[in-house]
């Protein structure tokens, strides 16, 4: 076999190799990829991950066309009114809770007031999200009360109005009672 290998033309010989490299290296890879696999797993990681993003552009348009002030959900106010699209967009956007709406979710929950005054107002963790056709916006906190007992608290209630920069939104009021 090795006799009529030798006896081949130059050019068959190639051409024989270039096929033997080829199926090595087809070869060596599907053995990486059955080691490590996840091919499947990253694509359909990468197809969300466009997706948030592809929603998120779509929801900074809408805040970008906004007016600067305060945005509200409900009628009775001279606050410019959110529809219910743009009120679930909004929320989905928003990310930032100032210390305007904390304190005043705090006037409700002592216990709560204790604790962001004890710890010197620091916010362990906060969150905005849209959950059953409404948008709720919180908190936790993580500190000592005044008998000095360590506890973790988490303020949460619907967010009913919003204050629009031009840049961004923020969580403006939460209703928690």
């Amino acid at each position: 076999m090795v006799e009529k290998f030798k006896t081949l033309p130059d050019n068959v010989k190639q051409f024989v190799g270039l096929i033997t490299v080829t199926v090595v290296v087809i070869l060596f890879f599907t053995i990486l990829n059955n080691i490590f696999g996840g091919g499947d797993e990253l694509i359909a990681k990468m197809k969300a991950e466009e997706e948030r993003i592809a929603q998120e552009r779509k929801l900074n348009e809408v805040i970008s066309k906004l007016p600067s002030g305060i945005l509200v959900a409900y009628d009775g106010t001279e606050n410019h009114r959110l529809t219910d699209e743009i009120y679930e967009s909004v929320c989905k956007v928003t990310k930032l809770i100032p210390q305007r709406a904390v304190m005043g979710a705090n006037l409700i929950n002592y216990k709560a007031f204790q604790i962001y005054t004890n710890n010197g107002n620091l916010i362990k963790e906060t969150f905005v999200k849209w959950e059953n056709d409404k948008c709720f916006a919180g908190f936790t906190l993580e500190g000592p009360l005044d008998d000095g007992t360590i506890e973790t608290i988490t303020v949460s209630g619907e967010a009913l109005s919003f204050l629009s920069t031009g840049i961004d939104t923020r969580v403006y009021y939460i209703k928690n009672f």
